[in-house]
């Protein structure tokens, strides 16, 4: 099997530098014991955490706006994980969790890129129950809703790791399962809000949406 291919790149947020090994593009695979596979991801699906999308982009810029103080912070399908990268050179109190076998790697890689501190990561399929991380105050994802599957299981992970009062902002680039996963929800006792976040300095166009989910006292958030 051909080694990987990898690019290095820098993205700007800001006043701030963020270095990160991505793959070189959505053609790359290596699954040499099968974990994979046994978890479902086909050799098509295999890349795609390893690569920048733009809704992880857009999630990243509102990063760099959110306000931070005292919230534990918890990016759901990290994959490439920009937006805890982000956040963590921010000192925020952030972790991560991704089902791919590769992300963790992928992530403490980039970490040390940036000369930052770890991130506190878990492996894990949302159906598989909670992690082991705890309760969060601000739970972020982006471009999850990818199957019809996920608005359901996304629901009640991101239940079982919110606090009391919490917020939940979604990238969403309008795959269709947006609506199910807002009225999965609702049905939970979260209120909504969207906006469409416009940035010139993507590196490539977005027209989709933030979901802004709260349940509790609402926090002081990003403006998109």
């Amino acid at each position: 099997m051909p080694a990987l291919r990898y690019r290095r790149q820098t993205i700007h947020i800001g006043a701030r530098h963020i270095r990160l090994r991505t793959l070189q593009d959505n053609q790359q695979f290596e699954d040499p014991s099968g974990e994979a596979e046994a978890l479902g991801i086909s050799s098509a699906t295999w890349p795609l955490f390893g690569v920048i999308w733009p809704a992880g982009e857009v999630l990243a810029r509102l990063m760099a706006k959110q306000e931070l103080a005292g919230q534990r912070i918890l990016e759901v399908g990290c994959g490439i994980g920009l937006a805890s990268l982000l956040l963590n050179q921010r000192a925020a109190d952030v972790s991560a969790t991704d089902q791919h076998p590769y992300a963790g790697r992928f992530l403490r890689h980039n970490i040390n890129l940036n000369h930052d501190r770890q991130i506190p990561f878990e492996r894990r399929d949302w159906g598989n129950g909670p992690t082991t991380l705890g309760k969060f105050d601000l739970i972020i994802g982006s471009d999850l809703l990818y199957e019809r599957n996920h608005a359901a299981l996304l629901s009640q992970f991101v239940d079982a790791h919110a606090q009391t009062s919490c917020e939940v902002i979604i990238i969403d680039p309008g795959r269709g399962n947006a609506g199910r996963f807002t009225t999965l929800m609702a049905n939970r006792g979260y209120s909504k809000t969207q906006s469409r976040p416009a940035f010139s300095e993507l590196s490539k166009p977005f027209s989709g949406r933030a979901l802004r989910f709260q349940r509790g006292p609402a926090s002081v958030s990003f403006s998109a």
